[in-house]
């Protein structure tokens, strides 16, 4: 089963895009999860701040992390060693490669979080798998 796709898209007239990067996105809702998770009441300059992150994030991924959060739960889950941090589950190989790309947002398979592959993870570069020595016999 592959993962659940968000597409951005470009807009038809000027070529450019009418809305944030995939990037951009991302790191608008994690601060916004980070904030609205906290238990303090929320002043007006955290409002202020509150809107100004929702604003550049489409409404339909909006509506998805508003759920979750409705819930008590993360909206946005960091990908690492191939793992969701949120359900810890593994994510399908296809999810994982097409992460780095940025070009789609993308669910996780088993939890429905928002997948999220931190800079430092996507930079990186593959680990090659140790050699095997073939034993010898005697």
């Amino acid at each position: 089963m592959v993962a659940p796709r968000i597409p951005l898209r470009q807009s038809q007239t000027s070529g450019t895009k009418d809305m944030k990067t995939v990037r951009e996105i991302m790191e608008s809702l994690i601060a916004l999860q980070s904030i609205e998770l906290k238990r303090a009441r929320p002043t007006p300059a955290t409002k202020e701040e509150i809107a100004r992150f929702r604003s550049g994030v489409p409404e339909g991924i909006l509506g998805h992390f508003d759920r979750l959060l409705a819930r008590g739960k993360k909206g946005v889950a960091i990908a690492r060693n191939g793992v969701c941090s949120e359900c810890h589950l593994k994510i399908s190989s296809g999810t994982l490669g097409s992460l780095p790309h940025e070009d789609d947002i993308h669910l996780c398979d088993s939890c429905g979080r928002y997948l999220h592959l931190p800079r430092e993870v996507a930079a990186l570069p593959p680990k090659n798998p140790p050699t095997s020595v073939k034993a010898v016999k005697k």
